[in-house]
């Protein structure tokens, strides 16, 4: 995982590009490296080294005059050399040289061949494509200067001040100037209507397992973010039974307000289950309040639910960080494919609730990847996502509707995910985990980290600069103290109109309180004990 800054066109003063891309220096603290082709075009490229310690450096050169920069991971990149690409020569060992080698056999088309999390450019002459990966995991922004030259880069840091306009590159496409842009994944379940698979609870065990096992691919040590909750537990679970084959030991990252917090209960629980080397963080509301101009400059949001995520996020990064673990496993997705926040249990109908599945896994990119790419990578931490697996997806999305929803098992919510896993001569979880309610991250840490961030925010804000918010954010015009607030900021470090236009507002629907927080739902106050029981009373 790295950060990449590409910038099409001729003239751009080397120093000045070193500048811009050392603003993301955080994303590649391992090594720095830059290059300008023949016809002036510069990539450069900030390396966190992961696959290939040695002799991965990038920008990596193809057979003739082919370069390439890489963000992410390719998970089958043994299999494409093994395969189609054998009568290539490789320079390096790293996964992200099959790119620019696929380049060279397919052209454009390609990306379909691609099993990762992945942003990229390539430079061929004054040719070039640069591409995103299905989903958005990895993040790739795209603009335009006064001069017309076009830049390709991870983070907006180092273009805001560059570009005229500048835009989120689109997941799931690729660029060229000859083609535009190309939706090139184009997955059956984006069609609502072909949700009609059966429920196999093993295939969904054995496929997201697999998910897990290609993300454990690493030449560095693999930790997994252990807040407590199901998906995250899930994670935790199978990937401690895949490395405890080779004789390996997993450790677990949990955080909270303290030792009390509903995330770091149940994730001790997880961890002494489970045995692994289990690592509690615990970090202050007043910590939290005074990083958040520096997190938001990090995660280039004003989004209220993903700055209140990404602050115990941001600090559980960095002690993971400074053990010297590159690599974790998060459970983000797994609401969305199986509808689990708590709103979902409100969908008018089966149809409703599958279109807002695809939808919320569709704008995935915009909060939770958005987040769980920018606070790790704030740290110089890569974050892998086994629940956003292209083949996982293409069963878990297009399972009957009806047998994900809440209503179907008494209001349990993600109940097929759980029963697949509850194997009581096996059991991956203690069942008070396995069964245990929905919480956002950002609740689960403490209650009173988002009740006092609201309370806080107040201060900062008056009720006269509330009520003309609208004449200073004239897009997305902020409706509370609290979004004001964050906004304020975000706007101190990008100004642009452009850069405003990048974020969307995450909106839980079919309630009445619009506050993102899951104890907004009016489902939240059945308590654990009673979802575990529900579970009994289910066939």
């Amino acid at each position: 995982m790295c950060g990449i800054l590409v910038i099409i066109g001729k003239g751009k003063d080397e120093e000045l590009v070193k500048s811009l891309s050392k603003r993301m220096s955080h994303r590649g603290p391992d090594e720095s490296d830059l290059h300008i082709t023949e016809k002036g075009h510069v990539l450069s490229h900030e390396r966190l080294s992961i696959i290939d310690l040695h002799s991965g450096r990038q920008p990596i050169q193809g057979t003739k005059n082919a370069h390439m920069v890489h963000n992410g991971e390719i998970y089958n990149h043994q299999e494409l050399r093994d395969g189609i690409l054998k009568e290539h020569t490789f320079r390096t060992k790293s996964d992200s040289e099959v790119i620019v080698h696929l380049y060279e056999e397919f052209g454009y088309d390609f990306c379909n061949l691609l099993d990762g999390d992945w942003s990229f450019v390539i430079v061929d002459g004054d040719d070039f494509i640069a591409a995103r990966d299905p989903l958005g995991v990895k993040p790739l922004y795209y603009g335009l200067d006064e001069r017309g030259r076009i830049y390709f880069s991870s983070e907006m840091k180092p273009i805001t001040d560059q570009c005229k306009t500048f835009s989120t590159f689109p997941p799931g496409h690729y660029y060229t100037q000859k083609t535009g842009f190309i939706k090139y994944y184009k997955p059956v379940y984006e069609d609502h209507t072909k949700a009609t698979q059966e429920l196999d609870l093993t295939l969904i065990r054995e496929t997201l397992t697999e998910a897990t096992r290609k993300r454990l691919m690493s030449d560095v040590p693999i930790g997994v973010l252990l807040s407590g909750g199901l998906d995250s537990s899930l994670t935790t679970a199978i990937a401690s039974r895949l490395l405890a084959e080779s004789g390996r030991k997993l450790h677990s990252f949990s955080i909270g307000l303290d030792a009390n917090a509903p995330d770091a209960i149940a994730a001790r629980k997880v961890a002494e289950f489970l045995g692994t080397e289990h690592h509690e963080i615990h970090f202050t509301i007043e910590q939290g309040i005074e990083i958040l101009e520096k997190l938001i400059w990090h995660i280039e949001t004003y989004d209220v639910t993903s700055v209140r995520a990404s602050t115990p996020m941001y600090f559980l990064s960095k002690a993971i960080s400074d053990l010297g673990i590159k690599v974790v496993l998060s459970g983000e997705g797994a609401d969305e494919i199986f509808g689990g926040y708590l709103y979902f249990r409100n969908a008018p109908s089966a149809e409703d609730f599958q279109i807002e599945t695809i939808e919320r896994v569709q704008k995935l990119f915009t909060a939770d990847l958005l987040r769980a790419d920018k606070s790790t990578m704030a740290h110089g931490l890569e974050a892998r996502v086994p629940f956003l697996d292209k083949a996982f997806l293409e069963i878990a999305i297009q399972i009957k509707p009806e047998e994900k929803q809440p209503k179907t098992y008494n209001g349990v919510e993600k109940y097929i995910l759980r029963k697949a896993f509850d194997i009581p001569e096996d059991p991956y979880l203690p069942q008070e985990v396995l069964w245990r309610q929905k919480e956002q991250f950002s609740d689960g840490v403490g209650y009173n980290w988002i009740d006092q961030l609201i309370e806080y925010c107040a201060t900062k804000v008056s009720d006269a600069e509330l009520e003309s918010a609208a004449e200073i954010f004239t897009y997305n015009t902020p409706t509370t103290k609290e979004a004001y607030f964050y906004r304020s900021i975000f706007h101190k470090f990008y100004p642009q109109v452009s850069a405003s236009q990048t974020v969307r507002k995450w909106i839980p629907k079919w309630q009445e309180n619009q506050d993102p927080s899951g104890r907004a739902n009016e489902a939240h106050v059945q308590s654990d004990t009673e979802i575990a029981k529900s579970n009994v009373s289910v066939s």
